[in-house]
């Protein structure tokens, strides 16, 4: 029988490799209290209150971040600065971790213990964030915006067809949403360098969800962004010499235009009505379109999306803030509307296209910077239509209209030369820069790189060449009405806006009561040289544009681009045979 007192007790027992059971239990409650402690400190320096315990950060990011929706929302949820910056796998955080001690030995050296030093390294940081979102697939972001769990049917229609493009193509949330939650410093990039951090990584193409399939074939929700007011006050950014004194006007109808029955002779009864928006673009050029630190859609576009693929149903939003001068309007009309509804109807017979335009008249609105408050008196409206093919025989039309032909030294543009006519060359610049397209340029500045001055309008090509192009169809075909005199014109845009007369075009009509009603008669065929000749077998891209409360130059509204087509209902103008 065993002796008791020699009978090692249960502590002393040895249990792995020479262990006894009171050592492995020491180890493991200290290895607990180690761990415990471990992840303690790692989820305290993932406080939102422990990362702004420092100035730096205190004084900067936070008090941008604190004017964002990560940080306020509807729902509640707050994103806060490890949600962000720190991963949520284990092994991950950790790296990230020891990642960190960089940033505290710059601390410690002052590298950014001001704003300005802070400001001055901040592209840097913002590409170094960037870099890591970009290498990992925008995991952080993932964590809570994961395309399989969107409702993309309450999304916008914009917003839908990037997402869409991302995951067909490889992007990640981080290529279009740098800026989100601290002040914006992609803009100090070139066009190059951002559409190098764009580049799509064919290894995060993933699969569309069923619900993206389902909600592409639907139309997308019209945009509930806020509505900016049009402000009350004029902006003193028109240079001195334009500036004329206006005598003080109330805001009441104008005496109506000349009034002509619409004489097409068309019965417009049960021909369907295409419902567009108008709407007012400032300077939004198409530089300023194809540059993408100004316009996010430049990439997209470029890629080959519509204009009117993203931004169908943002028309009125866009002109509201653009008029108010918040955005691309640098001397704001007090009063001025920024959108207009226009209803259009179209048919045809074997001989013509009549399409019918119909629209209300507003208010009239003085304009600070013009004599008497008009820019043309003589003409209370203007209603331009502008067409061509639908195919890249002018570059871009297919995708941005008549966009193409505005430019960024165009006449009240940005760029506009001070004086065009010390440059000899065969434009007509009397009045200043007209429309123009590129194809009868030899050269675009599009972003202004090294202080350059964005357009073109003095790069003219040879007589010779611009003939060619013309005869090669890249020109847009462009119809106009003036309603003080009732004039019909029939020109096109190729090296300049050239006007010819109403050898193709016949308009009628005019103001009826607070309702301006126009009805357009054109050939279909022609063989003049800037008319575009029509078969009923082809798509055409058209655009509207409409010179408002006696406007003139770029203070004018616009539309979208949109496909013509004729019997067709997937046309966006579609065209009734009679």
């Amino acid at each position: 029988m065993a002796n008791p007192s020699t009978n090692p007790g249960l502590l002393s027992r040895k249990v792995l490799l020479g262990t006894t059971l009171g050592a492995a239990l020491f180890f493991m409650v200290v290895g607990v209290i180690f761990w415990g402690g471990f992840n303690t400190a790692m989820e305290v320096t993932n406080t939102l209150d422990f990362c702004i315990s420092c100035h730096e950060m205190e004084e900067n990011v936070y008090q941008e971040y604190k004017k964002t929706i990560h940080y306020t929302n509807r729902s509640g949820v707050r994103a806060t600065c490890s949600d962000c910056h720190v991963p949520d796998p284990w092994v991950h955080k950790v790296v990230r971790k020891i990642q960190a001690s960089n940033e505290v030995l710059h601390k410690v050296l002052g590298t950014i213990d001001t704003p300005e030093k802070f400001d001055q390294k901040r592209l840097q940081l913002a590409q170094n964030v960037w870099r890591a979102m970009k290498n990992t697939d925008s995991r952080e972001c993932r964590n809570c915006h994961d395309f399989a769990s969107m409702n993309p049917e309450n999304q916008k229609k914009r917003s839908r067809k990037q997402h869409m493009n991302a995951m067909e193509a490889g992007n990640t949330c981080i290529d279009c949403h740098k800026g989100i939650a601290h002040s914006k410093v992609h803009d100090q990039l070139s066009d190059e360098e951002l559409d190098k951090l764009a580049t799509p990584n064919p290894e995060h193409k993933r699969p569309i969800p069923p619900q993206w399939l389902e909600a592409d074939k639907k139309p997308a929700r019209e945009s509930t962004a806020p509505v900016a007011a049009p402000v009350a006050e004029e902006k003193p950014a028109e240079p001195a010499e334009t500036q004329v004194a206006v005598a003080p006007a109330a805001a009441t109808k104008p005496a109506p235009a000349k009034t002509a029955a619409a004489g097409t002779g068309v019965d417009w009864n049960g021909i369907p009505a295409a419902e567009l928006i108008l709407f007012y673009p400032g300077q939004s050029s198409m530089e300023w379109v194809l540059t993408g630190k100004d316009h996010g859609g430049a990439r997209p576009l470029k890629a080959g999306d519509r204009c009117y693929d993203c931004h169908e149903g943002e028309e009125e939003t866009f002109g509201n803030t653009i008029v108010s001068g918040e955005k691309l309007e640098p001397t704001p009309i007090p009063g001025k509307r920024g959108s207009i509804p226009l209803k259009v109807q179209a048919v045809n017979d074997s001989e013509y296209l009549y399409m019918r335009f119909e629209w209300p008249s507003t208010d009239h609105a003085p304009v600070p910077f013009a004599e008497g408050g008009k820019m043309d008196p003589e003409n209370q409206i203007k209603l331009a239509v502008m067409l061509t093919d639908d195919e890249e025989t002018v570059e871009f039309a297919e995708r941005s209209g008549c966009w193409q032909t505005c430019h960024h030294d165009a006449r009240s543009m940005p760029t506009e030369p001070a004086d065009a006519s010390t440059v000899a060359n065969t434009l007509n610049v009397s009045a200043g820069v007209t429309k123009y397209l590129s194809e009868s340029r030899t050269e675009i500045e599009i972003s202004g790189k090294g202080g350059k001055k964005r357009g073109g309008w003095d790069k003219l090509k040879t007589e010779s060449e611009i003939k060619a192009a013309l005869e090669a169809g890249q020109f847009m075909d462009l119809l106009r009405y003036k309603s003080g005199s009732g004039e019909s014109e029939d020109g096109y845009i190729l090296a300049e806006r050239i006007m010819t007369g109403g050898q193709g075009v016949e308009f009628s009509g005019g103001l009826n009561g607070d309702i301006w009603i126009i009805e357009m008669k054109r050939k279909l065929t022609s063989d003049k040289p800037g008319d575009v000749s029509m078969a009923t077998d082809k798509w055409y891209n058209i655009g509207f544009a409409i010179h408002d409360d006696f406007s003139s130059s770029r203070f004018h509204h616009v539309s979208l681009g949109f496909k013509l087509g004729f019997n067709d209902e997937d046309a966006e103008i579609n065209v009734i045979s009679k």
